[in-house]
């Protein structure tokens, strides 16, 4: 059985740091890519970042980037999201995914209908 789990969210002043991390089970995740995607109330769910299998390649939300870093250690079984300079705007549900990696993960990292398995979330909640 599959299971992403998120963690690290929680309250934080405008200006600070969070850094998230998501642990996956019951998968091989040497062929899995995976991302950050965030959901803020009545809003769409919207991509944030992503990462190959091998944690080479990543991809970024162009609005979100210079201060969040996407990692993944040795593509092992745990991903990371370093979140700074956070903005009440960044307020939101941060969920991970993984999507089976293929030769078009360029074209689909961003796109939350291609991911195969999805995490409960993590909330974020940054104060003015």
């Amino acid at each position: 059985q599959v299971q992403l789990v998120e963690s690290g969210g929680g309250l934080v002043q405008a200006g600070g740091s969070l850094r998230l991390a998501c642990e996956a089970s019951g998968l091989t995740l040497a062929t899995y890519a995976m991302g950050w995607f965030r959901q803020a109330p009545g809003k769409e769910r919207e991509f944030v970042a992503g990462i190959s299998w091998g944690g080479v390649r990543t991809y970024y939300a162009d609005s979100l980037k210079g201060r969040f870093t996407i990692s993944r250690p040795n593509a092992k079984n745990t991903m990371y999201l370093q979140m700074n300079s956070l903005k009440p705007g960044d307020t939101a549900v941060y969920y991970c995914a993984a999507i089976k990696q293929g030769s078009r993960l360029a074209e689909v990292v961003a796109r939350r209908d291609e991911y195969d398995y999805w995490g409960q979330g993590t909330q974020v909640t940054v104060s003015s």
